[in-house]
């Protein structure tokens, strides 16, 4: 029975460990890449390339950091497959958890649930973070011992006693059976230094006593040392949370509270319970209580939003509870959506002049070279350097997401003979496989007549002889 239960604890504790890890897109960007000065470094935290447009971007990370200037928006603009999403995803790496950073597409509006403004409403509410702080009481020491005694039958309760100090005092403190369970997930120890949150019971352990840093000849990296906490047992701390406008309208807009967040049906908010909620964090800032931070609210594919939109965003900068916007595009001069006008970008000329706009460069066959090989290394592929070489030069003739894709997929292939590397083989027998945007137009010259509603000049022709051959026959 012993045996079957320690099973189920390890089983129980691997299931905590383990969490999911997919590799995306832009999975390998780890920050902008720029020194302290904001100097973008060449190759960095998965940037390559594009130094005056990581430059300007550290420039704009820094005033959301600062957290002080709101209601200033960016445009990321270049053409495909030069990194404006990328710049985008090293801004939300670096900025971390603390500032609220939503990425949402252009076409995501469109929704039959939800009118437009309201989507964008609830986009811009996201981004907007409140810092709520409140005090709590804990229980801060080092562990002198923990004593767990466990009953001879099954249906007994386990119980325990545990033993902390500080420089002044020692306490001894029963333990129940949810408090037994935390410590034991926790691996607490004696000679380790903990706090317990009273009012949760959540146990965090913050690293081993220096008295006990002898007690080992030999220690992982991890293990931190720290001095035995000084004063009382029992202490009130400041425990800083950071929640976003739309969750605290959410919670406030619907009977279920904060479930709503999980089951997605948020639905549209009413205005009072907004008007409600800003004037209610309004007084929080007053007495202190809390703090307003702007966070970064990212349109990827700006040119999809229709004159209705650009119209809202208009306003909704002006607004003192706004955001810093980032947009990003890839067309040049295009019809804005719902007009019969064109514009730079597809994006109206009195948005454009609110606009900081950062443009992108093409790819040097170099840095080409240097990302196809972070790559290899963030999906786990070796690759022989001619091999990169081949895959280099077709991104360069063809279109750096397509040599992307070929890095998967030539692994596979190298994997199915049984191989170790990839080798030039293995990138020619995927590239015969899989065609390119050029060579699948080139096939569809050739053929096109084969396929259906084909709009070539030939073709249409051809049918309207058919068509005039038919009636000349019936008549």
């Amino acid at each position: 029975m012993a045996g079957s239960t320690a099973a189920v604890s390890q089983v129980q504790e691997i299931r905590d460990i383990t969490r999911i890890e997919r590799i995306g897109a832009h999975s390998h960007i780890r920050g902008l890449g720029l020194d302290d000065a904001l100097e973008p470094r060449p190759v960095s935290q998965g940037m390559v390339g594009q130094a005056a447009a990581r430059r300007a971007a550290g420039i704009v990370l820094e005033m959301v950091k600062e957290g002080k200037i709101a209601g200033r928006a960016v445009l990321i603009a270049g053409q495909p497959g030069t990194g404006k999403t990328a710049i985008a995803m090293g801004m939300a790496q670096a900025l971390g958890t603390d500032t609220p950073f939503t990425a949402i597409a252009g076409s995501e509006i469109f929704s039959l649930e939800m009118s437009k403004t309201e989507a964008l409403t609830q986009a811009f509410r996201k981004s907007i973070g409140v810092r709520i702080k409140e005090e709590t009481e804990i229980i801060e020491g080092e562990v002198v011992e923990v004593q767990i005694d466990r009953p001879t039958s099954t249906s007994g309760a386990k119980v325990g006693k545990l033993t902390l100090k500080t420089t002044e005092m020692e306490t001894i403190f029963d333990l129940g059976t949810k408090m037994i369970e935390s410590l034991t997930k926790e691996k607490v120890q004696a000679g380790d230094i903990i706090t317990i949150d009273k009012a949760t019971g959540k146990v965090t352990k913050l690293g081993r006593s220096f008295t006990r840093a002898r007690d080992y000849d030999a220690m992982g990296p991890q293990t931190k040392f720290v001095q035995c906490p000084e004063g009382e047992l029992q202490k009130r701390k400041e425990v800083i949370h950071t929640v976003s406008l739309h969750e605290i309208d959410v919670i406030n807009s619907r009977t279920q509270g904060f479930l709503a967040l999980f089951s997605g049906d948020t639905g549209e908010i009413k205005g009072e319970v907004r008007e409600q909620i800003n004037t209610k964090v309004a007084e929080w800032r007053e007495e202190g209580k809390a703090e307003i931070v702007p966070g970064v609210l990212f349109i990827d594919e700006v040119h999809m939003l229709d004159i209705e939109c650009f119209s809202f965003l208009n306003r909704a900068l002006e607004t003192d509870l706004a955001p810093i916007l980032i947009m990003a595009t890839n067309r040049g001069i295009t019809k804005i959506r719902g007009t019969d006008y064109t514009s730079a970008h597809g994006i109206p000329i009195d948005l454009l002049d609110r606009l900081l706009i950062i443009s992108t460069q093409p790819y040097t066959e170099k840095e080409i070279k240097q990302i196809l090989t972070i790559r290899c290394e963030e999906e786990d592929v070796e690759m022989t350097e001619e091999a990169i070489a081949i895959l280099t030069r077709i991104g360069m003739e063809t279109s750096l997401r397509y040599a992307i894709q070929l890095i998967t997929a030539a692994s596979l292939t190298c994997r199915k003979r049984k191989g170790t590397e990839v080798d030039v083989d293995d990138i020619k027998r995927v590239y015969s496989l899989f065609v390119d945007e050029h060579r699948s137009a080139q096939f569809l010259q050739e053929y096109q007549e084969l396929f259906l509603f084909s709009s070539s000049d030939k073709h249409q022709q051809q049918q309207q002889q058919q068509r005039v051959t038919v009636s000349m026959e019936t008549s």
